[in-house]
């Protein structure tokens, strides 16, 4: 068992080395003694011309307390990690972990190959941000959908309980904001939001295009619920958004003849995020951005004894499952022609679904080439090594 005292001393210490070589990601404490905690992160700061390592606290008031602390404080870091049974440690050099049982015993995990890392020379610096990250927002809360969404109050105040959701609708406006190079730059652009749901990302596309952007915009929300799509309707009307519309119905029988810009899709469940992906490689839309919801379909299908080992415990099964789905979905997607990667929409802290996939449309893309041949083969290879050939939605 690794001695108590040594275990917090070492985390705080590889906390300490990532932060003054300007390595350190984030460092994550969670499950806390003190009941009225959540978490703490800790994350590189600029301030007064140098840099701190902040750790915001997140208390279960909803509340979030912020200490400034030196970057080489070890015995600091030490202490803070003593209050929680769990530490990941995320650096440009790798990852390690401090997990402490029930029982008391602490493991340590991946801290040797760390601290190798770490001393090894050339490792990679994070980008700091300033202290005051609000200023590098879309959003601030005040805006007038935020309001009807019932996201922020009157006074555009953003509500307690809507805190995670506004940090989710302005991480995707950033994402967007990324992908701008790849639409066009002049003329109406056209946005489809498929499995649209109660819309927050429609509404927020619509806003930041339009309102931010000063775009022309023809977008359109398509799902399955009357009643939402009614509602959503009714709030865009109130906002005045007349290049905004809602249509019920199913995404496979939903058609355009305008050559769509951007196809953006969250939480479509299962399946339907399959489809959401067909439908914008049918219209071959220059950027896609979606972010899968449940997958089960794999969980079904997968017929891989290659993996047997992973697939017989049903936990890791789902969570292989839930990998692989997205990323073939990928290897669709670049068998068709575009750019693509996983990125993280939020922090997985705050919610398990935080996979956002994007396609880039690649305008040099020859579906005669070789490589399109290629990236074809691939992707079939790829399904017939997991599911055989069992007829699936990806």
């Amino acid at each position: 068992m690794i001695n108590i005292t040594n275990a917090y001393a070492r985390m705080g210490a590889l906390i300490a080395r990532a932060a003054e070589l300007g390595a350190l990601k984030k460092a994550v404490f969670s499950k806390p003694d003190d009941r009225e905690t959540v978490r703490t992160t800790v994350t590189l700061r600029a301030l007064g011309g140098g840099t701190v390592a902040q750790a915001e606290t997140l208390r279960a008031d909803h509340k979030a307390l912020h200490e400034n602390i030196p970057v080489n404080d070890c015995a600091r870091f030490c202490t803070l990690a003593q209050g929680f049974a769990q530490v990941n440690l995320l650096t440009t050099a790798g990852e390690c972990e401090l997990k402490r049982s029930a029982s008391g015993k602490l493991t340590l995990l991946g801290g040797d190959k760390l601290e190798r890392a770490l001393q090894a020379a050339g490792v990679p610096s994070v980008k700091v941000e300033g202290n005051n990250r609000e200023k590098s927002h879309i959003l601030h809360g005040d805006e007038p959908f935020l309001k009807l969404l019932g996201v922020s109050e009157e006074n555009g105040r953003v509500k307690d309980k809507k805190q995670s959701k506004f940090r989710q609708i302005n991480r995707f406006l950033e994402l967007i904001r990324d992908c701008l190079s790849h639409l066009p730059q002049e003329g109406t652009l056209r946005i489809c939001d498929l499995c649209c749901g109660k819309s927050y990302l429609s509404f927020a596309a619509y806003h930041y295009f339009a309102n931010v952007l000063k775009r022309r915009v023809r977008m359109t929300g398509v799902d399955l619920k009357p009643d939402v799509v009614a509602y959503c309707n009714e709030v865009a009307h109130k906002l005045g958004f007349d290049g905004l519309e809602f249509l019920c119905g199913d995404v496979n029988l939903y058609d355009t003849q305008e050559h769509v810009n951007l196809v953006i899709s969250l939480h479509a469940c299962d399946v339907a995020t399959d489809f959401v992906l067909h439908k914008a490689v049918a219209w071959g839309a220059d950027v896609v951005l979606s972010t899968p919801c449940c997958h089960h379909e794999m969980n079904h299908t997968l017929n891989c004894p290659a993996l047997s080992f992973i697939a017989e415990h049903s936990m890791l099964r789902q969570k292989l499952c839930d990998a692989a789905t997205d990323a073939l979905r990928l290897k669709y997607l670049e068998a068709n022609g575009y750019a693509v990667c996983a990125l993280e929409l939020i922090d997985p802290e705050e919610t398990p679904k935080n996979v956002m996939l994007r396609a880039l449309r690649r305008t040099n893309f020859d579906p005669a080439s070789a490589e399109a041949e290629l990236l074809r083969t691939r992707y079939r290879e790829a399904k017939a090594f997991l599911v055989g050939d069992a007829t699936v939605s990806f």
